[in-house]
This record gives C-alpha cells, sequence and structure tokens, in this order.
C-alpha cells in the first residue's frame, strides 16, 4: 500500500512548537522573513512601519561602527538566536567572537549562545518584547539588553546583576555606557530625536578613550592565546 508524502504544515502565528518543529515549519514557509520561537509560541510581528525601520537602522549603525572600531566583535541584525529551546530575532546584537571569549557561537545558519547585548526597538512598554522576550534574554544570560520605546521616546539599558535585569542609569546628559563592551556609549536623547550626528559623535569619544584601547588590547590577546 502507498505511503502518501505528508507535506510539511506552513508556520503560523500562535503555534506552540519545539525548536525542530519550529525550524521545519520555517523552511516550508520561505516567504516568511520574521518569526519567533518564544516560550515555544510562534510570534510573527505585522509590518513594520517607517519609524520602527529607521530606528532599527539608526541602532544598527551604531552597533556596527562599535564593530567595525572593536576587532573581536562583530554585530547583526534580525538574526535569529538558539536560546534553550527557543530562537528569538533580536532587532540588534552585539557580540564578542568565540576565539575572543564570547559566550556565543555559530553554528550552521543560526548563532547559538546568548550575545552579550542586544537591543530590540518597542512599540511601546507593552510590547512582547520588554516581557516574554526580556524574560527569555535574561534568563539566557544575555549581559545588556537595550529596548528602544517609540511611544514613550525613551531608551532603557538592561544589565543583568547576579540574574536579573536592573537599569544602567546615565553618566550624564542621557549618556549610557556598556560594562560589557567598553567604549560603546550611547545618547540616548540623540537617539531619539534621530540626531546621527550627535549620536555618532558620542560614540566617537567612547572609541577614542583609554577603557576601549585597553578592550581591543585585551581581546587581541585572548585571540592569540587561543589560536597558539
Amino acid at each position: 500500500m502507498p505511503v502518501l508524502k505528508q507535506e510539511p504544515v506552513a508556520l503560523a502565528a500562535g503555534d506552540t512548537l519545539t525548536w525542530k518543529q519550529f525550524e521545519r515549519r520555517w523552511d516550508a514557509t520561505p516567504e516568511v522573513k520574521f518569526a519567533e520561537l518564544i516560550g515555544g509560541r510562534v510570534y510573527m510581528p505585522s509590518p513594520l512601519s517607517v519609524t520602527h525601520g529607521e530606528m532599527d537602522s539608526f541602532m544598527q549603525l551604531w552597533a556596527g561602527y562599535y564593530a567595525a572600531h572593536t576587532p573581536g566583535c562583530r554585530t547583526a541584525g534580525n538574526a535569529t538566536c538558539r536560546l534553550f529551546g527557543d530562537a528569538p530575532q533580536p532587532d540588534t546584537c552585539l557580540r564578542i567572537l568565540e576565539e575572543c571569549g564570547g559566550q556565543s557561537r555559530v553554528r550552521g545558519k543560526y548563532l547559538h549562545g546568548a550575545p552579550e547585548l542586544v537591543a530590540e526597538v518597542c512599540l511601546s512598554s507593552a510590547a512582547y518584547d520588554l516581557h516574554e522576550k526580556k524574560d527569555l534574554y535574561e534568563r539566557a544570560g544575555v549581559d545588556e539588553f537595550v529596548a528602544v520605546l517609540l511611544h514613550e521616546r525613551e531608551v532603557r539599558w538592561h544589565r543583568l546583576e547576579e540574574g536579573r535585569y536592573v537599569l544602567l542609569k546615565p553618566v550624564a546628559k542621557g549618556i549610557l555606557r556598556s560594562l560589557v563592551f567598553p567604549g560603546l556609549w550611547l545618547n540616548s536623547p540623540a537617539l531619539i530625536k534621530t540626531d546621527t550626528a550627535t549620536l555618532m559623535e558620542t560614540l566617537e569619544r567612547g572609541l577614542a578613550s583609554a577603557e576601549h584601547a585597553e578592550f581591543v588590547k585585551a581581546l587581541r590577546a585572548r585571540r592569540g592565546g587561543a589560536t597558539a
């Protein structure tokens, strides 16, 4: 008796799936570009607004410029990360390379393990980015989580301390400084105003700092030790 070949089911928002089921259904739905598995549930965001897309580009510019000037670090936009049995797709992530002591690694098509920093552009404080995804990032050990709230016009930089997120305080006039990536300075008022010149001028000052130079030196030493 012939066995009928069962076609894979397409991915759908609200499905409760394992990672393997999620990956198989996503592969069967090539037209879907954005999908996440959070707490075993599939989330598929609606088409992004121009405002969201513009803020995405600012965050990726900021993180990408830092990575370009910090050998041993790399950034990615909307890349799927395997965290436990889930698969978030952060708007921006910045990570230390595995050979330089980073806690994430590339395996196959996806990033496995927690990047040191992720950033999400949120429509409001009610968005699941600040609830289900934030909880996942916290449990997975993402050291820093930057949330840009479009409705509230606010930046919240969460720092992992003893397994829980606490908010990082500005050093002056809304400038936030990473504790994981020395020299990664964010001028939050400039970001909210989409003032590119001021945003990048603040980052340039961070990149020119002594602590950034020391960090680059340490990353090179780690890479050298890994290849020795």
